[in-house]
């Protein structure tokens, strides 16, 4: 079955007030099935969430619909969120603060989703600690990510997205993409644009007036461009009955319309074919002896040829 999937740091209520009602008009015309949302506001005042899903048909949940308490800065930063095509059943809530980064309102957040005849599919939000010092902490909360995977996937092979802050060079996104362990632990998940996308599909780009004033504040430097918006998919080895094919990997939002920017981020638009892999014949003893013996026999050999074995 196809999927699309969209992930988008909307960067609060900052900027321009026009941006909302641009990004909810490229929902509705990207038409995504799973949307993982960033730096959504929601208070008494203001349901942000609810101005972006408007007319999309998609039904969300935001964080603050989960979580026993808000955390601090929510209230100026927005929270994470989530959005589906079908009626989703929320898993659980992780609250990312570390003791060395508690500045982090942004929950990472778990939804089962039914994907109509295919069967139950993990979506997850998340995002990590913002600062560029702050590796240590996005490689703990990697981890707690691949945990919180561990603990709800469904058979259909789960699905992150969301803001991480980080390169695709850096141990957060290495330990999420199987290239490195952390702490003697090692997972894999494929990373959408690097299958399928073309180009650098830098997200946070000093080309983008929104985003140029955040980096002036928080990196100071002129030439400032990184990918750090991304879309995970699970491994056979998690859903070994189930594929994810990644079809193509986009940006969204990296361009003005109307001279109106929708935010800080680009966004990723992700195209899936997602499915239950068919039956197979469950093989004989005999035959599962027989595929067992054949490559032991052939490594024998080659010791044999080569003196290895007597």
């Amino acid at each position: 079955m196809r999927l699309r999937v969209l992930a988008i740091n909307v960067q609060n209520t900052a900027g321009d007030p026009r941006r909302l009602d641009l990004l909810n008009s490229e929902i509705r015309r990207i038409a995504p099935d799973l949307v993982a949302f960033e730096e959504v506001i929601q208070s008494p005042e203001r349901n942000q969430l609810e101005e972006l899903l408007q007319g999309t048909g998609l039904h969300g949940t935001h964080q603050a619909d989960v979580m026993a308490s808000a955390p601090p800065w929510a209230d100026h930063y927005g929270g994470s969120a989530v959005a589906t095509r079908w009626p989703h059943r929320f898993a659980e809530v992780v609250d990312p603060r570390l003791p060395d980064a508690m500045d982090v309102p942004w929950a990472t957040m778990a939804v089962s989703v039914p994907v109509p005849d295919e069967g139950e599919l993990l979506f997850i939000s998340a995002s990590t600690s913002w600062r560029l010092e702050a590796e240590s902490a996005r490689e703990r909360q990697a981890v707690a990510l691949a945990d919180l995977d561990a603990r709800h996937r469904g058979p259909l092979p789960t699905i992150i997205a969301g803001d991480f802050n980080a390169t695709p060079d850096a141990a957060s996104i290495r330990y999420l993409t199987g290239q490195q362990s952390i702490g003697g632990r090692s997972v894999h998940y494929h990373d959408a644009w690097a299958v399928a996308g073309q180009g650098p599909g830098f997200t946070w780009n000093i080309d983008n007036p929104n985003a140029r004033s955040e980096m002036d504040a928080i990196v100071r430097q002129p030439h400032h461009r990184r990918r750090i918006d991304y879309v995970f998919v699970g491994s056979w080895y998690a859903h070994p009955k189930a594929h994810c094919y990644i079809n193509s990997a986009e940006l969204a939002f990296d361009q003005p319309i109307g001279g109106i920017w929708a935010s800080d981020h680009y966004g990723v638009v992700v195209d899936l074919d997602v499915g239950m892999e068919p039956s197979r014949p469950q093989q004989s003893g005999q035959d599962e002896h027989r595929i067992l013996t054949l490559p032991l026999l052939a490594l024998a050999s080659i010791f044999r040829a080569t003196g290895m074995l007597a």
